[in-house]
């Protein structure tokens, strides 16, 4: 993860900080997810009844690939420098476009659109991920990612 000295923060809002690399959806995954959280609904579980769906296959949860957020942003997303721990703050949006569909291939795309000192050695970051789908027009998501950053 880059670091930055906390006086150029500001310097990178509006700016696309890079994207992840290709990840696979694999059922294997999906069921793990399905499996921690209860949601045994057969469009993700049940390869032979999502068959018969307007997806054709099984599908990621859409919470599965919202969580995969904070891997994929690793290594793209800015840190203070003088990090001393980051926590997920929240979001201020997420809108699912599309399913993400078994053994597709998905990457983020992090844009910076805000940071603000909320307290002393307190930095809140927003940013823009968009999870794309390989070969697809439209992403998965669209949402907004808020990290807490203590330096």
């Amino acid at each position: 993860m880059p670091f930055v000295p906390v006086a150029e923060l500001k310097d990178y809002v509006g700016k696309e900080l890079g994207k992840s690399e290709w990840l696979t959806i694999d059922q294997q995954r999906i069921n793990q997810f399905a499996e921690c959280t209860g949601d045994h609904q057969f469009i993700h579980v049940d390869p032979e009844k999502a068959k018969l769906t307007p997806f054709g296959t099984t599908i990621a949860h859409g919470f599965l690939s919202l969580s995969l957020v904070p891997m994929l942003m690793e290594g793209i997303m800015i840190m203070p420098q003088g990090l001393k721990m980051a926590v997920n703050y929240g979001l201020d949006s997420v809108r699912f476009i599309q399913p993400v569909k078994v053994d597709s291939k998905v990457r983020l795309t992090v844009t910076l659109t805000d940071a603000n000192e909320k307290n002393p050695g307190q930095w809140l970051l927003k940013a823009r991920a968009v999870l794309e789908i390989e070969g697809q027009e439209k992403p998965a998501y669209i949402a907004e990612p808020l990290t807490l950053c203590f330096v």
